[in-house]
């Protein structure tokens, strides 16, 4: 390793993101613990990340709220608040931050000010590359990007498998919600995604889903209380009648939810990354065209599409199902 670990008792990983972006980079925090295996390491992230993160137990000792900065889009900047968070992470006095959010034009500055012993991550350019400040590559899938960072460490690279685990909580919290199902007979359909330029026609996600219904499988449309008038919409497109849950589930229970179902169809966004994590078969609809970066790894359990280069429908409903025979 790059920096001993007799030195390194705290570390923090900075990775204000959502859902899918936060899971990819979990291997790379896998490889990190198992360098690491007696430091604190403490994550800094979006508030709505806390239950994730809170998964991780086995590599993440604490979730610090993350308050917002100038010029990063994810949340509004809190002034006040994060003259609160950065006196505290002054007071953590970390021995390592690691820069895990981009390639630093807007993050590495506010980072430094944390006084930590050491910084490492990612950085613009070689010009201001070091032993512990890697280039940020503009290639590659997003996990092995940051498994690129734990060798430029000297860090050992453990495997690019992604995992959410799930609790006894988020079965009963399912069962709770009514949604009474027979594994393996049904297909969870989650049309939403941030940025409605992320989103696939909700007249095809209806003509995928009744492809589905068609094979004997109930349809289940999955997603937030916000993306209700979508599922809605997606629902009165079908000739069969789906189940709609937007609202209905949290986090943990939308990946119990998933981890029983025939398969995924989705946007390439956060649920995507859970299915890949479970070990369900899914069919992905890349529309902003970096499929090779956020489509999963299997490419066998995952068909992802990417329709900013192909779009003929008949070819999706073709891989939709095979994924309902999927063994």
């Amino acid at each position: 390793m790059t920096l001993s670990s007799a030195g390194i008792k705290k570390i923090a990983i900075f990775r204000a993101l959502q859902l899918g972006d936060v899971m990819c980079c979990i291997p790379a925090i896998r490889a990190l613990r198992n360098a690491y295996p007696q430091a604190r390491i403490s994550f800094i992230g979006l508030p709505g990340m806390k239950d994730l993160i809170s998964r991780f137990a086995i590599y993440i000792d604490e979730f610090i709220t993350f308050p917002g900065y100038p010029g990063l889009p994810e949340q509004a900047y809190d002034a006040d608040g994060f003259i609160v968070f950065l006196r505290k992470m002054q007071n953590k006095n970390f021995d390592l931050v690691l820069q895990m959010q981009g390639n630093g034009s807007i993050v590495n500055d506010m980072i430094s000010s944390f006084g930590a012993k050491y910084m490492a991550g990612f950085c613009m350019n070689s010009s201001t590359a070091t032993e512990l400040m890697l280039p940020y590559p503009n290639h590659g899938h997003e996990i092995k990007r940051h498994l690129m960072l734990m060798t430029h460490l000297g860090i050992p690279d453990t495997a690019a498998e992604l995992e959410f685990p799930l609790q006894d909580a988020d079965f009963k919290a399912l069962e709770n919600r009514g949604l009474f199902l027979k594994a393996k007979r049904y297909v969870c359909l989650h049309p939403g995604s941030r940025g409605s330029w992320r989103q696939w026609p909700p007249l095809y996600f209806a003509l995928a889903a009744d492809v589905c219904a068609e094979k004997g499988h109930q349809v289940v449309i999955t997603g937030t209380k916000q993306e209700l008038e979508l599922a809605t919409k997606v629902a009165g497109l079908m000739k069969h009648v789906p189940i709609i849950s937007n609202g209905k589930t949290d986090l943990g229970a939308v990946a119990a939810l998933i981890s029983n179902a025939k398969g995924l169809i989705a946007n390439c966004t956060g649920v995507s990354h859970v299915a890949a994590a479970l070990r369900i078969p899914s069919v992905i609809i890349s529309m902003d065209g970096e499929p090779e970066r956020w489509g999963p790894l299997d490419k066998e359990l995952h068909r992802t599409i990417d329709w900013t280069t192909d779009q003929e429908i008949s070819k999706v409903l073709e891989v939709v199902e095979s994924m309902c025979h999927y063994a």
